[in-house]
């Protein structure tokens, strides 16, 4: 409960809590003082004068009170929030273990980790003066303009007739730093954050260019990106000039909408025909269109967030990257975990014991279910978590078993199923992978 409150404070802080508005207010003053005297050197009158000052008193203070009323909410957001990680953070009173660091020996991959958190942020400085800082002194060399990049394995092919498509994994990242200094590299995380700054303008058309580009991969990967992207573009064009903001011409509106579903619809039909039918049968509705069945589809107050959001993650895919930094996951599960694992550690050792199973904890980490990436299957038999070394299997029967526990039921090569009366040989069970 105390991470959920935590995370409301965030968005308050984040949301509501703005200095913008603080700094807008004094701009305000400024203006107001600017023009009070520019009149007062243009007249250069001691009655006009007064006069201007006199005038200047009460808009003044009712920009300085609103100054005031800002600042009064950020310094009240902040004491919350700060109130807030007190209590989701008071319980992690004690000390780690220091003896054994695990990750002592892949100083190699958090270096990696770290550099490309900094190409996804769009940090390309700072990430190149890191890998420079951070290879050693005999491999600290300025990348050839040739230098292979994890963007070249997946658009250029090695030997003739192999396919140009292939999509890479995280493993295929270059160990050595320097490559991820590759400026095609850096290209396509600058060309990814350029569409999210239009996006978050709320310009849709660098992203549907984009997503017309790479059609065929999005297309093989299941993705409704493109037609997302021109849903909300037709959208955006019917709520028409009062909301959009765009020209008054006859590309916008209701009638540039309907001309845009025209031109941009028909290849959707096979498989979002009835989105489609939908948008259509909302024209009839486009004077009342908020009393209408309609209203739902056309709220797109989260809209374009979601739709970045979407853009985002096909995106890295298509580079063989999670939508997420790995680095960003793994310190802010660490840092969800941080104190139970203290208060663990120390109660074990006030009683002498010491928990000595190495891949696996003592409790049940509280992550996001944002962050729950893989299915976790517990045996019904051993009462065991399965593993990777121990998979879960399927009986012939539909029950699941981990291959340990098949094995100890097994008399030679059958076995007897401990749920049902259904009996079978032991090579008849199926890895599955949940």
């Amino acid at each position: 409960m105390a991470y959920l409150q935590l995370q409301k404070d965030l968005e308050k802080l984040t949301g509501s809590a703005k200095l913008a508005d603080a700094v807008q207010d004094v701009d305000e003053i400024i203006n107001l003082l600017s023009t009070a005297r520019d009149t007062i050197a243009r007249v250069g009158d001691t009655h006009t004068m007064s006069l201007t000052l006199t005038k200047l008193q009460n808009p003044v203070k009712e920009q300085l009170d609103r100054v005031n009323t800002s600042l009064r909410h950020v310094h009240k957001a902040q004491n919350e929030f700060n109130k807030s990680l007190r209590t989701a953070f008071s319980k992690a009173e004690g000390v780690l273990p220091t003896d054994r660091d695990p990750m002592a020996s892949h100083g190699a991959l958090i270096n990696r980790a770290i550099a490309m958190h900094l190409l996804r942020e769009g940090q390309f400085g700072v990430a190149s003066t890191f890998i420079n800082e951070a290879q050693p002194q005999s491999q600290t060399t300025t990348p050839s303009p040739q230098a292979p990049s994890i963007l070249q394995s997946r658009t250029a092919p090695s030997e003739p007739g192999e396919p140009t498509d292939a999509i890479i994994t995280d493993a295929d990242i270059p160990s050595d730093l320097t490559a991820l200094q590759s400026q095609a590299l850096q290209s396509s995380f600058a060309d990814m954050y350029s569409i999210l700054s239009a996006l978050k303008a709320h310009n849709l058309l660098p992203a549907i260019n984009w997503a017309r580009e790479n059609c065929i991969e999005l297309e093989a990967r299941g993705s409704n990106l493109e037609f997302e992207l021109c849903k909300l573009q037709f959208i955006w064009l019917f709520k028409g000039p009062a909301v959009n903001g765009l020209p008054d011409t006859p590309g916008n509106g209701v009638q540039g909408a309907l001309q845009y579903a025209r031109d941009n619809f028909g290849r959707f039909q096979q498989r979002h025909l009835r989105e489609i039918q939908q948008l259509s049968g909302a024209m009839v509705y486009s004077r009342d269109l908020e009393y209408s069945p309609y209203r739902a589809i056309f709220d797109i107050s989260a809209a374009f967030d979601e739709v970045a959001s979407s853009f985002t993650r096909e995106f890295c895919s298509l580079l063989g990257l999670s939508a997420e930094s790995p680095l960003y996951v793994a310190a802010t599960a660490g840092a969800l975990a941080l104190p139970q694992l203290v208060k663990f550690t120390s109660k074990t050792r006030l009683k002498g014991t010491e928990w000595t199973t190495a891949d696996e904890l003592a409790f049940e980490t509280p992550l996001p279910r944002s962050m729950m990436y893989h299915s976790i299957f517990v045996c019904p038999v051993s009462r065991g978590q399965t593993t990777d070394e121990n998979p879960p299997v399927i009986l012939p029967c539909g029950h699941v078993l981990a291959r340990e526990s098949l094995q100890g039921l097994a008399k030679g090569t059958r076995y007897k199923c401990p749920y049902c009366p259904s009996e079978g040989i032991v090579k008849d069970a199926k890895e599955i992978i949940l």
